[in-house]
């Protein structure tokens, strides 16, 4: 197939490196890939994206070039455009403003499709890129389909409407179709429950040394929804019980600064360590390392939908054989149930310290916990398995849709 996939920056910038693996392994699989990145701003951050700049095509989200193609567009296709023009305007202010300016993207989209000669449009996110993809598919007469996540569904830019529009709707995690609203309508035969895919293979860390000191990795934005707050309690308890643990910190984000004044109020700048923004591959490699015990989050639920979905952070460091603590927030429990990793209360220090007190300490624990995780993400969250589900889903074949009953 020739799959067009639209993105919000990626391979631009340093977001959507969880793009990957789904990425590759359709290219694996004999696929053809165009990348569409909705605003490609940016550097290229991640090294590992480089290789997909050769079947980018990097237009800017506005530009002369873009303003004539849609001036033209507009007398051959006046009635689509100002359809979807009425439709955007049903939305917030701020919400039609982007997807007005969207309009013109999508006459742009619509020729490379058609020139390309794609078989399908996906849109990674329901905000703007599934507003992009919309337009382009109705101009263009190509199918497409959106991947929803979290906080694309919380926003709802027209949520239903694309919905409606679309050849079919998937959503990473259980919980987010259900913060969704789909459920129970007539748009639920469209959605499907398909992971964020990890490649799995060859996937081992090495073993650490006996006297490596035990390491618990949290790898996120630095932002209110990760709750980094918690685990900074929760190694300030473990000081005051004499346990020995080091926390470190790989991400950044608007609360890096505040963060960084707890951990010197607390003295504990011998136990938490601030690696700041790694790269994927940087990420991956210490996985690799043996240098890493645990893997944590402490997410939290901030009301309004605004959770987790699936962290991609956990769901790689299990790969690994990695243990790894969550909270029981979002779809946290759909990765870690079962004994697949440890589930504790959001927002509750003293049980996060519980759990890696009880990892830190036990070694034979770690290893069985980390089988257990790494068990689950093979089964449920290969890259390659989760790409040949969508492309037949992407060729109209729909047994997969029951993913979401």
């Amino acid at each position: 197939m020739r799959i067009i996939y639209v993105t919000a920056s990626f391979p631009f910038g340093p977001c959507e490196a969880f793009l990957m693996p789904e990425l590759t392994a359709l290219q694996a699989q004999g696929h053809e890939l165009l990348l569409a990145p909705l605003w490609p701003r940016g550097e290229v951050v991640h090294k590992d994206a480089a290789r997909f700049l050769s079947c980018c095509q990097g237009a800017p989200l506005i530009s002369p070039s873009i303003i004539r193609e849609f001036a033209a567009a507009a007398t051959k296709h006046a009635d689509c455009l100002l359809r979807s023009a009425r439709r955007f305007t049903r939305t917030t202010p701020q919400a039609m403003f982007k997807n007005l300016i969207v309009l013109a993207k999508a006459t742009w989209l619509a020729r490379v499709a058609k020139d390309w000669k794609a078989d399908h449009i996906h849109a990674y996110w329901a905000s703007l890129p599934a507003s992009l993809a919309l337009v382009a598919s109705e101009l263009c007469g190509i199918p497409w389909s959106f991947t929803a996540h979290r906080f694309d569904i919380v926003g709802n830019d027209l949520l239903l409407w694309k919905a409606e529009h679309a050849q079919f709707v998937r959503f990473i995690s259980q919980s987010g179709l259900r913060l969704s609203g789909l459920q129970g309508t007539t748009l639920e035969a469209k959605t499907t429950v398909l992971h964020v895919g990890v490649d799995v293979n060859g996937r081992s860390s090495q073993s650490a040394a006996e006297d490596m000191p035990v390491v618990a990795l949290c790898a996120a934005s630095m932002v209110p929804v990760k709750a980094h707050k918690v685990l900074i309690d929760a190694i300030d308890r473990l000081k005051a019980r004499g346990i020995s643990l080091e926390l470190w910190f790989a991400g950044d984000g608007e609360l890096h600064d505040s963060l960084w004044r707890e951990v010197r109020k607390g003295d504990l700048e011998d136990r938490i360590k601030f690696l700041d923004l790694l790269s994927h591959s940087a990420l991956l490699d210490l996985y690799a390392s043996g240098r890493i015990s645990i893997a944590v989050l402490a997410s939290a639920d901030l009301g309004g939908g605004l959770h987790e979905g699936i962290p991609v952070s956990l769901i790689e460091a299990m790969s690994f054989a990695i243990p790894a603590i969550g909270t029981e927030t979002g779809g946290i429990p759909e990765l870690l149930g079962g004994g697949a990793g440890l589930i504790v209360p959001a927002q509750n220090p003293d049980s996060m310290a519980d759990a890696l007190h009880l990892l830190s300490q036990n070694a034979d624990l770690r290893q069985s916990l980390g089988k257990a995780g790494q068990k689950r993400v093979r089964e449920a969250f290969s890259a390659t398995r989760i790409a040949t589900q969508i492309t037949e889903l992407f060729s109209g074949k729909r047994e997969h849709l029951a993913l979401a009953s």
